[in-house]
């Protein structure tokens, strides 16, 4: 199975809720990652997403600590909203 990995910053100008998520996140850019798969035998390069993280602070955690949360894309467009930006992507194949 091949698979590429894809790096986005989404910065949220208000805060916002996510599902799993107990916490409101403060506004702010966020690093969200997307892994896919290619999907074999097809006569065309074709990719199925199989999962999308983000990044957030832990609460408890020290400066710099991180927790990788499972989203819904939908989810996180839904946060962004009007006032987000999609900035500094990065494909991993």
């Amino acid at each position: 199975m091949t698979l590429r990995t894809h790096r986005e910053t989404l910065t949220f100008a208000h805060p916002f809720t996510l599902s799993g998520v107990e916490d409101v996140q403060a506004p702010g850019s966020y690093t969200v990652q997307t892994d896919e798969e290619l999907l074999e035998g097809l006569s065309f390069l074709a990719y199925r997403r199989v999962a999308t993280v983000i990044f957030v602070p832990l609460r408890h955690g020290g400066p710099g600590s991180l927790q990788a949360i499972t989203v819904d894309p939908r989810e996180l467009a839904d946060a962004l909203g009007d006032g987000g930006d999609r900035s500094g992507t990065d494909h991993q194949p």
